[in-house]
């Protein structure tokens, strides 16, 4: 494939260690006040680093990702997007924003074939998760979709709503759904319609599980929204406050399962000849509900009951799987990725983390494709997370990612390798402060044991993050602190440390850098010129 032929940098000098490119999920650089956990941990690793000449700071949120602005913060999915696409591409959100916004979402067969399941006597149940934290949906998106379907005379339509508390407040869930139902009662107004909210549940603990970490989390849903199985109340807000009421402690992103009854009965189960729409535009999440709806021969769970019914995502959350089949905007075409440059010039290439972030380093990274580019080339390594919240095991397995890399190190088998520490963004969304030190601390030690390896190997290492999240543990409102456990807008780090000292790099000193720009790098740091498309490196190769 010609069209993914890398020139020789000119002047270039090879070397024997690999390039490795160290992902610190969710450390980004913030106030350094004692809000901020990266700050307040000990780091003596990464502080050094940054006071090498070859480091910098990112922009890793808005714009610089493909998201509708900077008021967006970013994401671990568009990050490594953009860390493996080298270019900037309109992102979930702003894509699914576009194509409400035109109509276009409005045109295809998909929405004629959801109309038709409802003027033939169906139900539209609408699924998803209710806040503006647009990481995995927007609240005005669906409020778009609840007027396109008042227009289009859809008499029921039921909402089975989650619980967010992680990219937004965490206990922010009665705004949310007080102003879904508010809503829906205006569209119910004039009695031809009938707009509900059928159930409901955190989303740790009910639907989004990701990376099949825990199908349990999933059949939890499944019971909930399909079947009508779970804690019967009268609404969706008195969920939310017993809940809170019974549990102080509660946070919405943990909340039980809930399902709204009338005289004693659900209100929405999904049924046969329904219609069914997932509207969380993020896909890892969206993934695993998505195939118990789409696949007659489902097996994760036991489903009791498999409604005949017509199953869409907002978006196809994987392209390669084709999953779902049915869905009402397309998704970003990413081509040319890293990874394709690579394998055409037999870069061998080595890619881990634990499940929680695996698809990240894989599937995100190559543009949201399943699977290997060339299976001959690349190696692809996921060590099982566990099964708990992350604040009861902040290390999580960052020392067995370190000990396999190390070992990839010394086999000199592979010429690039890619890694994804999670700890700084998992641990840093349950807002647990002594837990978030210690999960950052933990990649710092590791990081340092890898970085002795590298050096040891006459290695290049590059250091950075997708997205800030551990560099704001808290924030303060009227003399209080309140836990902070969405993703932050800070910049993240890039760091070059080169041990092998073959060749001799500067700053390029890009204006206003970002993700997108550490392809080109990268593609320089091995010996390439990168793509003309890609965003410029972030260094140049000068005369020794």
């Amino acid at each position: 494939m010609s069209q993914f032929q890398l020139s020789p940098l000119a002047g270039y000098e090879p070397f024997d260690g690999p390039v490795v490119t160290i992902i610190l999920d969710g450390v980004g650089l913030g106030p350094q006040d004692a809000s901020d956990g990266v700050h307040v941990s000990y780091t003596p690793v990464l502080d050094e680093v940054l006071q090498t000449p070859l480091a910098t700071r990112l922009k890793a949120h808005g714009l610089a990702v493909g998201l509708p602005s900077d008021d967006d913060m970013g994401n671990s999915e568009v990050g490594h997007n953009a860390l493996g696409a080298g270019r900037i591409f309109s992102q979930g959100a702003k894509l699914v924003n576009e194509a409400l916004n035109t109509g276009t979402a409005f045109q295809g067969k998909t929405w004629s074939k959801v109309i038709a399941r409802a003027k033939n006597g169906g139900t539209l149940h609408l699924i998803g998760m209710i806040s503006d934290g647009n990481v995995h949906s927007h609240i005005d998106q669906l409020f778009t979709l609840l007027e396109e379907c008042s227009r289009d005379a859809i008499k029921q339509v039921r909402v089975h709503g989650l619980l967010d508390g992680r990219d937004v407040a965490p206990k922010s869930g009665l705004e949310y759904f007080g102003a879904l139902e508010e809503k829906l009662e205006q569209l119910s107004a004039a009695g031809e319609r009938d707009y509900r909210i059928a159930s409901g549940g955190g989303r740790m603990v009910t639907t989004m599980d990701r990376y099949n970490a825990d199908w349990q989390v999933v059949e939890k849903g499944w019971k909930a929204h399909v079947l009508g199985q779970g804690r019967h109340f009268s609404s969706a807000t008195e969920a939310i406050e017993t809940y809170y009421r019974e549990d102080p402690t509660m946070t919405d992103q943990y909340m039980d399962s809930f399902v709204v009854v009338e005289d004693g009965s659900p209100v929405g189960t999904i049924e046969d000849g329904d219609a069914v729409i997932l509207f969380n535009f993020r896909g890892d999440r969206a993934i695993e509900i998505s195939r118990a709806f789409d696949e007659p021969e489902f097996v994760a769970f036991d489903r009791q009951r498999y409604p005949d019914v017509y199953y869409a995502g907002i978006m196809q959350y994987d392209g390669d799987a084709k999953i779902p089949k049915n869905y009402l905007v397309e998704p970003p075409a990413i081509d040319k990725t890293l990874g394709q440059y690579f394998c055409n010039n037999n870069i061998t290439s080595y890619a881990i983390s634990e499940t929680q972030k695996f698809g990240h380093v894989t599937f995100f990274w190559n543009g949201n494709r399943s699977g290997y580019i060339d299976q001959e080339l690349e190696k692809y390594v996921e060590i099982p997370s566990d099964k708990i919240t992350f604040d009861l095991r902040p290390w999580m397995k960052a020392e067995e990612i370190t000990g396999e890399v190390i070992g990839a190190v010394k086999s000199k088998k592979y010429k690039f390798i890619r890694l994804n520490y999670p700890n700084g963004d998992m641990v840093g969304h349950t807002g647990v402060e002594g837990a978030v030190r210690i999960a950052v601390e933990t990649v710092d030690l590791c990081l340092g044991r890898l970085l002795t390896a590298i050096e040891a190997a006459g290695g290049i290492a590059v250091i950075t993050a997708d997205h800030g999240n551990a560099d704001c543990m808290w924030t303060k409102k009227n003399g209080e602190h309140l836990p902070m456990v969405a993703h932050t807008r800070n910049p993240v780090p890039f760091v070059i440390v080169d041990y092998n000292q073959a060749n001799r790099f500067i700053l390029a000193g890009v204006k206003t850098a970002g993700l997108a720009n550490v392809a080109a790098t990268l593609c320089n740091l091995l010996g390439y010129e990168a793509p003309a498309d890609y965003e410029p490196s972030l260094i140049t190769l000068t005369a020794k």
